[in-house]
């Protein structure tokens, strides 16, 4: 009796034991739940983390909807919709809006949300001193008024129609007195994430905010791996080190992952527009018929074959397909050395000029320039290629703008703006477009906006400040269980607060 006792025992030992080994072991545990832990790949490695106080759209794809949030928000969509604006009416002269606000939010520190917070965001982003990088966004706003802590009134010097979807980009997040100085190495928001760790040159990881005020995530952390490498993207993937990579770099791979029955392949749209933007300014790009030359030089059609393995659509202005109004120039300057040649010949370009392109990591710029250099050598362009490290692109070809040529994808939505700017890296200056788009922003009418967005594609492609390459793809490739990722990019995001595991 003794003996049964104690084998009996010794069984239940075993049995529970076996089970607690069971639900530990990974991939196949009998009685484990879905995971919830992600860990997904980027591309490059954000500058710092504060989407106020950067342009390079890396920390947006770190930061939007995870740790930071604004008034108004972009859906998978693309449509504006309510975040931390709950609600808002429009005065009828369209100047004033009034923003219902949610209740009970704090930072993840505990500040508190209200219209102060507001009114300090906003005042900040378009103080004299800001540092915001799209500090035009906020030009019209006249002032913020807190009628109440929970209403915020903000009126602007003029109808702008874009206003709405404008304070839904990453540089137009909320952000507190006391961290907004600290931002850049230790975010602090009111989303469904918080801050954990950073380690430079490897990974950002972030964990569930136990005091958001919205639905709690199904994630309990988030790791954002930096692999920019086409083959080690592809090998972390393959190898399970990657649960998913949204943007992934490597299409030349896409084929291999949708045999493999453990991935999902999801070829989406992004903002982006790859270009060789050239410094306007320098010589010989200050003369529109070398900017079109170059536009007759390159076939699009093989560069988008050759740097993106045929994904991606050919673009002839600064705007995507899937935007509204969207004019198809892709023609414009059909390949044609020939036209090229006479054209730089007509402008007193020299063969055997020379000028340096310079590229960033992405493997789009690295692919695409050698192609580009190739294409400009057979109309007697000498173009040099000259990759540096994105932290040097950010410093020398975007804020100094000291550079000849460069090729870059712009993955903002619908920045026909940027072309209006007093000043912007690649120095595009035209009267005309800066009448047209004073007329664009101030348009109420539906059908005038869309109107006069394609009379802004056209000038563009008329003036071809930068040389319109094509649309950069989404190219998503995830674990298969995973469920939540977009499809579509409206925004350079990674938004992962609907993201979970499916059983």
């Amino acid at each position: 009796m003794r003996y049964r006792t104690r084998r009996s025992a010794i069984l239940s030992a075993a049995t529970a034991i076996a089970a607690t080994t069971l639900a530990l072991l990974p991939g196949g545990a009998a009685l484990a739940g879905p995971p919830d832990t992600l860990t997904l790949g980027i591309p490059l490695e954000p500058p710092g983390l504060d989407p106020t106080a950067g342009a390079a759209s890396a920390i947006r794809e770190v930061t939007y909807a995870n740790i930071f949030q604004g008034l108004t928000r972009i859906d998978p969509k693309g449509e504006v919709v309510p975040d931390l604006a709950k609600s808002w009416t429009v005065s009828p002269d369209g100047l004033t809006y009034t923003f219902s606000l949610q209740s009970g939010v704090t930072f993840q520190d505990g500040t508190p949300f209200d219209c102060s917070i507001v009114r300090f965001s906003y005042d900040r982003a378009r103080a004299p001193d800001s540092i915001n990088a799209q500090k035009q966004l906020f030009e019209p706003i006249a002032k913020v008024a807190c009628p109440n802590p929970a209403t915020a009134a903000v009126t602007l010097k003029r109808p702008t129609s874009t206003f709405l979807y404008d304070m839904a980009w990453g540089d137009a997040v909320m952000v507190a007195p006391k961290t907004a100085a600290t931002n850049k190495t230790h975010p602090v928001g009111t989303g469904p994430f918080s801050f954990s760790r950073w380690v430079p040159g490897d990974r950002i990881e972030l964990v569930r905010n136990p005091h958001y005020w919205g639905p709690e995530p199904r994630l309990a952390s988030v790791t954002f791996r930096v692999i920019g490498d086409p083959a080690a993207a592809t090998a972390a993937l393959l190898s399970g080190a990657l649960d998913a990579y949204p943007n992934f770099p490597a299409p030349e791979a896409v084929p291999k992952f949708r045999h493999d029955p453990r991935f999902t392949v999801d070829i989406g749209t992004t903002e982006g527009k790859v270009i060789l933007a050239l410094n306007d300014a320098r010589k010989p790009f200050d003369d529109v018929r070398v900017r079109r030359a170059l536009a007759y030089a390159i076939d699009k059609k093989a560069i988008i074959e050759g740097a993106y393995s045929g994904l991606g659509t050919p673009i002839g202005s600064h705007y995507t397909p899937q935007d509204p109004g969207y004019v198809d120039l892709a023609n414009t300057y059909p390949y044609d050395p020939a036209k090229a040649k006479a054209l730089l010949a007509q402008a007193g370009v020299k063969p055997g000029t020379s000028f340096t392109i310079m590229l960033p990591p992405p493997s789009y710029a690295q692919r695409g320039g050698e192609l580009i250099a190739a294409y400009l050598q057979q109309v007697g362009l000498n173009a040099k290629l000259s990759s540096v490290e994105w932290a040097k692109w950010l410093s020398q070809v975007f804020t100094q703008s000291d550079f000849d040529a460069t090729v870059i994808a712009h993955t903002e939505s619908r920045d026909l703006d940027i072309y209006a700017r007093p000043h912007y890296y690649f120095n595009y200056h035209s009267a005309k477009y800066d009448a047209l788009y004073a007329q664009y922003i101030a348009a109420t009418d539906p059908a005038k906006q869309i109107a006069l967005a394609q009379d802004l594609q056209r000038q563009l492609a008329t003036d071809e400040p930068n040389i319109f390459l094509f649309a950069l793809p989404k190219i998503g490739i995830w674990n298969a269980k995973l469920r939540g990722m977009w499809s579509n990019d409206p925004m350079p995001i990674n938004d992962v607060t609907g993201v979970y595991w499916a059983k």
